[in-house]
């Protein structure tokens, strides 16, 4: 085998980030009865979450915005949307949201079959921009913890995808070349762009399969594919 060690990115590629956000959104609109606060529908109240969250975190990736900036004023800026101006509101709602969502623990489909099989055969690491605080909630919650000799995030390394530097990090800590790693994620930028920064190999989840120029070293739309490459 070409690789030994796994870099694996955790929302998205792992972590059904869609699934477990909807959920808690659902929940949030329910308890708080935004339907009667201004916000139409939940389909709106979730399209404008949607737009706005993947907006802040590009920022955030970008290094143009800090975390708080995502914290303090993603809920903020929904309501504001429908013409609600409530602070006490939306620090309720961005509370809850962080608390509530990590718990959920849906996965993306054939994670848990692809990650049974890759488990004796690999060093895995994850390696994410997500707050620190919450990796390891999300991990226990959808019962994948096990298989991971580590967690790196961008606070504990002291950078973000797509600074080569949060690769290095995690391969000194794993004790691994950058030949003998192979990164798996679904953000061209973020992922394979940093992991191509670092001289890492690279596997594109995509599967929505979404046209791109991008270079990558092998591309997926399913999981379950990894086993013809690893």
């Amino acid at each position: 085998m070409k690789y030994k060690c796994i870099l694996f990115d955790l929302d998205h590629t792992l972590w059904d980030f869609e699934t477990n956000s909807s959920q808690t959104l659902a929940e949030l609109f329910e308890i708080h009865n935004l339907q009667n606060r201004g916000v139409t529908q939940f389909a709106d109240f979730k399209k404008i979450f949607s737009q706005i969250n993947t907006d802040l975190w590009t920022r955030y990736d970008a290094g143009l915005i800090s975390r708080d900036e995502i914290r303090f004023h993603r809920f903020k800026n929904i309501l504001a949307h429908f013409h609600i101006d409530d602070e006490n509101l939306s620090m309720t709602l961005s509370d809850q949201y962080v608390l509530q969502s990590p718990k959920k623990g849906a996965l993306m489909p054939n994670a848990l079959e692809s990650l049974d099989y890759l488990a004796s055969r690999y060093h895995m690491t994850i390696v994410t921009n997500g707050f620190e605080e919450i990796q390891g909630t999300k991990l226990a919650s959808s019962g994948i913890t096990h298989y991971f000799k580590s967690v790196v995030t961008s606070a504990r390394a002291g950078h973000k995808k797509p600074a080569r530097e949060i690769f290095d990090f995690a391969l000194a800590e794993s004790g691994f070349s950058h030949h003998e790693a192979v990164m798996i994620g679904d953000n061209l930028q973020t992922d394979m762009g940093g992991a191509r920064n670092a001289n890492v190999d690279t596997i594109y989840f995509n599967p929505d399969r979404i046209a791109h120029t991008e270079t990558v070293t092998h591309e997926i739309h399913d999981l379950k594919q990894l086993k013809e490459i690893l």
